[in-house]
């Protein structure tokens, strides 16, 4: 199975990067975008000022403000915020070739049904071939061609692999795994956790506090997962631990940078308001804990994340109750 074309929906900071990767990989890349003066900016001035300024755009990619021109790819990634994949796909559905790889860049849930991106795609478009991708990455990292490792998750082992192959470069490194579940949940639960993080830092609760609450948030992200199908492993690996360790430790971060704006003071409101970009933690929390009662998984730190972005709780009233529940076995 070859590649030869790819297409990216989404022409924000990752999608753009995405795009990048690959066209200097090889690759010839349609990218869609929403915004009309995304498209124009990169057709000719061959950049993304909007949401990836200072990075020149290689020539083979080919900027498209028209949804159907995705679907001419031999693979087709996914960037879309994880709230608006729904959508997106039922959009494509008519023109879809089926078995077409359909590549899931966006980390989160759904936040009206509870749902992975896998089952949304799976209602949306059955007939495309799904996988995964996520792992630690800054957009800007990933476009200025430093080096990244990645999982590629597949349920599809040929597909998988071949995917893998032709998405790979020198400069970002792709490892397939068939567990697209722990794929998909390492990706999403993590950016909640990053928010909590964000709040100790923001609070200035010290660097103790804050590898407290990393490995008791991954705790809780294991918990959860396994609950759901993933394998133990997949969580230990880069899509798992390796993406929580970057999404909390650095104010890149979209989730990050959000949680030390709570742990600061701000309001939930005044963050948002000065973005362009979405944050997907903020929504995909009240997915988490809706899941984990579900499951009758205690998340206590993801519990707290929920109750401060709906304002229910103070962020120090929160940090008393995480510090002063029953004391109990690690394990």
């Amino acid at each position: 199975m070859k590649f030869h074309s790819v297409s990216v929906i989404g022409g924000g900071a990752w999608g753009t990067a995405l795009a990048q990767a690959l066209a200097v990989g090889g690759q010839n890349v349609t990218l869609w975008a929403r915004e009309a003066d995304v498209v124009d900016d990169i057709q000719s001035r061959r950049v993304n000022r909007a949401f990836l300024p200072g990075v020149a755009l290689d020539e083979k990619i080919r900027p498209t403000g028209n949804l159907s021109d995705v679907v001419k790819a031999d693979a087709i990634l996914t960037v879309s915020p994880a709230q608006f994949v729904r959508p997106t796909a039922q959009a494509l559905a008519r023109n879809l070739t089926p078995g077409t790889p359909l590549v899931m860049c966006a980390k989160g849930i759904e936040q009206s049904t509870g749902k992975l991106m896998g089952d949304v795609i799976a209602e949306a478009l059955p007939e495309a071939q799904f996988a995964v991708l996520s792992g630690p990455s800054f957009a800007a990292d990933v476009a200025r061609g430093l080096p990244a490792a990645l999982t590629l998750a597949c349920s599809n082992e040929s597909v998988g692999r071949a995917l893998a192959e032709a998405l790979s470069s020198r400069q970002m490194r792709l490892y397939w795994s068939s567990d697209v579940v722990g794929a998909e949940l390492g990706g999403a639960l993590k950016n909640v956790m990053a928010i909590a993080a964000g709040i100790v830092d923001g609070r200035g609760l010290g660097a103790s506090a804050h590898a407290a609450v990393v490995t008791r948030g991954f705790a809780e992200m294991r918990r959860l997962s396994e609950a759901m199908g993933a394998r133990p492993e997949t969580l230990l690996g880069l899509s798992g631990l390796g993406d929580l360790v970057l999404t909390c430790g650095s104010p890149q971060s979209r989730n990050m940078s959000l949680g030390r704006g709570l742990g600061e003071g701000k309001s939930l409101a005044s963050i948002l308001g000065s973005r362009t970009a979405v944050t997907e933690g903020v929504y995909t929390a009240a997915a988490v804990v809706a899941l984990a009662r579900q499951k009758h998984i205690e998340m206590p730190i993801a519990e707290a994340v929920h109750a401060i972005i709906e304002e229910r709780i103070s962020v120090e009233d929160a940090i008393t109750a995480l510090m002063t529940r029953p004391l109990k076995a690690e394990d």
